[in-house]
């Protein structure tokens, strides 16, 4: 495991049990689940995001060559089943659309790596909001929206950083 990924962990442990510390101190909450939901959210934070680094690094590494059409993200359109004319006439100006849209968007391509973090951020909100929720932390929106919203930066930041290392070696 090289120190990057370590590093990682562990800061992320040292912001997040500052961070869940602060949003359950309060006086209607005693000091041992204040400690306690701090040390949950902090332990978890560290240990998901070392492996999520790792498995980010994975990911980008095995699709940073990969591209997807734009044209297969254009939506399907249901196909209507009354045959009058005005629903044919409808029929046929959605599918003209979305033949013209096909053919400008043949071309565009993005990469596939953009998409590589969309299922760890998923995962790990969930995670991170049923571990909360099992720790009964007292303020669980104000707990887990940073690390939610971080994560996604964070993926992406470091996804970004993976493909210009890989660019210029």
């Amino acid at each position: 495991m090289n120190s990057r990924l370590i590093l990682s962990g562990i800061v992320s442990f040292v912001f997040y049990f500052g961070w869940a510390y602060w949003a359950n101190s309060a006086d209607d909450i005693s000091s041992a689940m204040t400690l306690q939901s701090a040390i949950v959210q902090g332990s978890y934070s560290g240990f998901v995001t070392l492996f999520f680094t790792l498995i980010l690094e994975k990911v980008v590494n095995k699709y940073k060559l990969s591209y997807v059409s734009l044209a297969f993200i254009t939506p399907i359109i249901c196909k209507f089943h009354s045959k009058t004319p005005q629903n044919i006439a409808i029929k046929q100006s959605l599918n003209n659309v979305i033949n013209q849209s096909a053919l400008y968007l043949n071309d565009k391509k993005i990469a596939g790596t953009l998409f590589a973090p969309i299922i760890p951020i998923t995962v790990q909100s969930i995670l991170v909001i049923t571990i909360n929720l099992a720790n009964q932390t007292p303020n669980l929106l104000l707990t887990v929206a940073p690390s939610i919203f971080f994560t996604a930066v964070y993926a992406y930041s470091y996804m970004f950083a993976l493909l210009k290392k890989s660019k210029n070696n």
